[in-house]
């Protein structure tokens, strides 16, 4: 190998380190973001520990796929999304057969129920963080990523369907219909508690 090639190689080489030290540094700074998200995603802290540990996992392994300039955030948000789901089909949950339709004022019907007591203070009181935690990851899990990305994670509508790989109608059903779900297990928790 001549000197010339030697020397092409080594700046080659030391570019790319350049640009992988770049990339892990971006990606890193996006890290509490991405375990806010996966907390809302799964039902413990371990499932989100292990679902940011999978996710930086991939995304160093396939950090050549990313595109310098594009949206590095919903880059890894999707590897992120993608496990999950793939986590969510292992378990094989099965959405709620209940009809969505009902519900609306399930809160305000169930505080009657109990005597009218509908002192709003003592509601929210009753909403600690793992019964929200426990109430989100009650949603069926593709109404319940769209929650997270949009309402937690604050993408748009776009971005949350690029993220997801389906049709922006599709986000805002699913995010309608899962917005539901989740008041209903709100209502649940805050009776109950």
């Amino acid at each position: 190998m001549s000197d010339v090639q030697q020397d092409t190689d080594a700046r080659r080489l030391a570019e790319d380190a350049r640009e992988r030290a770049r990339f892990e540094e971006e990606v890193l700074q996006l890290a509490d973001q991405v375990y806010r998200v996966a907390r809302r995603l799964v039902s413990s802290r371990e499932e989100a520990e292990d679902l940011v540990q999978e996710t930086y996992a991939r995304a160093f392994r396939s950090w050549r796929s990313y595109t310098p300039g594009t949206n590095l955030r919903a880059w890894l948000f999707r590897i992120l999304t993608n496990l999950n789901i793939d986590r969510g089909r292992r378990e094989q949950r099965a959405p709620a057969t209940e009809p969505l339709e009902e519900g609306d004022y399930f809160l305000y019907n169930r505080l009657e129920e109990d005597g009218g007591a509908g002192d709003e203070e003592r509601v929210v009181e009753r909403l600690s963080q793992d019964g929200i935690v426990r109430a989100l990851s009650a949603v069926p899990h593709d109404f319940r990523d769209v929650i997270v990305l949009v309402d937690i994670g604050d993408f748009s509508y776009q971005e949350a369907a690029q993220i997801l790989d389906i049709p922006v109608g599709t986000v805002m059903s699913r995010l309608h219909r899962g917005r539901r779900v989740l008041k209903r297990e709100l209502a649940e928790t805050a009776v109950e508690g």
